[in-house]
């Protein structure tokens, strides 16, 4: 049983290797995929809904209640799906300040904000 306390998210990433399906149990949960388009998709969801978010494709989920806790239940097309946190992978993995600043397009001081120093 997941569970999404008021106001929290879970931040950007994907499953390399597998599908998820998110059935909500309790509450309202917005959710959001990016597609190989890059366009944006988003649904709130409510008790008794199902979402899929495809194999490999960047989504997040995220408890706007500012009261309620979200409770839910995830299933994988795979027994290993792997997990990649897009915000760690790109900002806490050592890649460089120039590297980012350049695929981002953004100045030095964004990067050190973005890394949280």
């Amino acid at each position: 049983m997941l569970q999404y306390p008021p106001l929290t998210l879970n931040a950007l990433h994907t499953h390399p290797r597998g599908s998820e399906l998110l059935y909500i149990v309790q509450g309202v949960l917005d959710v959001g995929l990016i597609d190989s388009t890059n366009k944006l998709f988003t649904q709130t969801l409510h008790e008794g809904d199902l979402f899929v978010f495809p194999k490999g494709l960047v989504h997040f989920q995220i408890n706007s209640d500012k009261k309620q806790t979200v409770k839910a239940v995830a299933g994988f097309s795979s027994s290993n799906p792997g997990l990649i946190r897009l915000p760690a992978n790109l900002f806490k993995s050592g890649i460089s300040d120039t590297v980012l600043q350049k695929s981002f397009g953004v100045t030095a001081d964004t990067i050190k904000t973005l890394k949280g120093y």
